[in-house]
């Protein structure tokens, strides 16, 4: 009985977590990336969940078949996640150089729609960074007003050029300051890490269940 109430407990959480998951990267403009990874956990989830109840069933009711089921279906369920955990590990490299030939085909950012300008000027403020492969450049002479460098800022600054529209309703000699470090890195490491945790919650689950 203990081991069909761990499955179940297990398969709420791995549940509860892909929600999770879902809601915190749904506004994300690498959910396309995701979407794969969190459609197979949903799957994994609620499959794990109905075999823990058809075995728990088949403990309270005497059936044998439920309890063949719930074994055959534990064990194909754990080979999936192996196989999927090797998948995922192998593709990692791939996603990221696919993730940054898409941001690159964004580019130059003065031909970008306004979407995406208002998707990295949140990213920009967030992580304290400018542009996507050449920081600043990759604006031209439009800076975006959200690489401005804050009062304290983690990551490095530089002086902005003084012919960019920064600099156009200023009329002293000081330099204004704004980050110099590219977003793109950012950008993939937040999806290469997501995707480590989803790695890691599946072999979690795993060494859990042997």
């Amino acid at each position: 009985m203990p081991c069909f109430d761990d499955s179940e407990i297990l398969s709420a959480l791995l549940l509860a977590f892909t929600l999770f998951s879902h809601g915190y990267f749904h506004e994300d403009e690498e959910i396309d990336q995701m979407i794969t990874g969190l459609r197979v956990l949903y799957g994994i989830s609620i499959i794990t969940l109905l075999l823990a109840i058809t075995g728990l069933y088949g403990v309270c009711k005497e059936k044998q078949w439920a309890l063949i089921v719930f074994a055959v279906g534990m064990i194909l369920n754990s080979l999936f996640m192996i196989v999927c955990n090797i998948g995922g590990v192998a593709s990692r490299p791939q996603v990221a150089n696919e993730l940054k030939m898409q941001y690159l085909h964004m580019l130059p950012l003065t031909n970008a729609s306004e979407n995406v300008i208002d998707s990295l000027d949140k990213v920009q403020m967030e992580w304290q960074c400018c542009g996507l492969d050449q920081g600043y450049l990759d604006w031209g002479y439009n800076i975006s007003e959200s690489c401005l460098c804050t009062e304290e800022p983690t990551n490095p600054c530089v002086a902005a050029p003084r012919n960019s529209s920064l600099f156009e309703h200023v009329d002293n000699d000081e330099p204004i300051m704004i980050y110099k470090e590219p977003c793109l890195p950012y950008l993939i490491a937040h999806v290469v890490n997501a995707i480590n945790a989803t790695l890691g919650v599946l072999l979690g689950v795993i060494l859990l269940w042997v």
